[in-house]
């Protein structure tokens, strides 16, 4: 696992800061209008900002998380997502939890317009009593966390996500499912649960640690973000009708080596991608400019597919 100083960069997030003197835009110099998507009335941006880094889930390393978690004080998160709104980005994905409920009020005390995706906070007692709240704040979305979906899967009691599902389509928002599995698309979609969308990573992080240490080939430190997995998922991506948000594009940084690196990382995405999809990238811009970056990156790739 790397080992983070805090107020220290990373060695990732040196070489992200490498990446992004290559190919960062000109000082004021805005990126474009990004195009966007459907998400039942809702209009969404094709490049969403996802909430790991503002919840402190780096999957890199604690010492990465706990540095996250020190910068997003309150106004480095309404630094962030006015940054985002300012480029074209409409749309923020995040944990339900009272902290991330707490920065969307200030947003939008403040003016702020983005949109929000509200993943479901498993750790809390009342799943059904948790989705209607969240409802209550308005959310274009509310989706099923991806990780207790799969330990729902592992475990058999798949259902249960269905009947949660069942609770988020009572409240009026478009309805969907989070997974690392690409299996748990193939279920779902053959017993046509009824859910407007996908939240898809590309990396299945859920698999128990003995089959991580086999597929390494030896002891594993944290979680495995294994290449092959990718395009296992983006084929379900393509096959499925709905539309699907893909995440951890970047692998939680292990994709940021340098910005051709980066560049090729949302290209794979966008090959997959239906015209109805949008990509999720959590944004930690502590050392180096993001948000334009993102934002250039997603257009390109997006239009080098387009144009093909």
């Amino acid at each position: 696992m790397v080992k983070t100083k805090l107020n220290a960069p990373s060695r990732r997030e040196a070489l992200l800061a490498a990446a992004a003197a290559v190919c960062a835009p000109r000082a004021g110099a805005a990126p474009g209008a990004l195009p966007t998507v459907k998400l039942g009335p809702h209009t969404v941006s094709r490049l969403i900002v996802g909430g790991n880094p503002v919840s402190g889930n780096s999957h890199t390393s604690d010492g990465l998380g706990r540095e996250m978690r020190e910068y997003f004080t309150a106004p480095n998160v309404m630094k962030l997502l006015r940054e985002c709104e300012q480029a074209g980005i409409n749309t923020w994905q995040s944990r339900g939890d009272k902290r991330i409920q707490e920065f969307l009020n200030q947003h939008r005390l403040e003016g702020g317009r983005l949109q929000w995706i509200a993943q479901t906070a498993s750790e809390l007692p009342d799943i059904p009593s948790h989705i209607r709240q969240l409802a209550s704040v308005k959310p274009v979305g509310i989706y099923h966390h991806g990780s207790q979906t799969d330990r729902f899967w592992a475990a058999r009691k798949i259902e249960q996500a269905r009947e949660m599902c069942k609770v988020m389509r009572d409240t009026g928002v478009q309805v969907g499912l989070g997974t690392h599995i690409p299996e748990v698309i193939d279920y779902v979609e053959s017993k046509a649960w009824d859910v407007d969308f996908y939240m898809t990573c590309v990396y299945n992080i859920s698999r128990p640690k003995e089959e991580q240490e086999k597929l390494a080939g030896g002891k594993v430190v944290g979680q495995l973000f294994w290449h092959p997995d990718r395009e296992k998922m983006l084929a379900r991506v393509r096959q499925t009708s709905k539309p699907c948000l893909i995440f951890k594009v970047y692998g939680a940084s292990r994709n940021c080596g340098s910005a051709e690196q980066m560049l090729e990382a949302v290209r794979l995405a966008a090959r997959y991608a239906k015209p109805t999809d949008a990509i999720v990238i959590g944004m930690f811009p502590k050392h180096t400019e993001q948000v334009n970056q993102n934002c250039r990156l997603v257009m390109q790739a997006l239009g080098e597919t387009a144009a093909t």
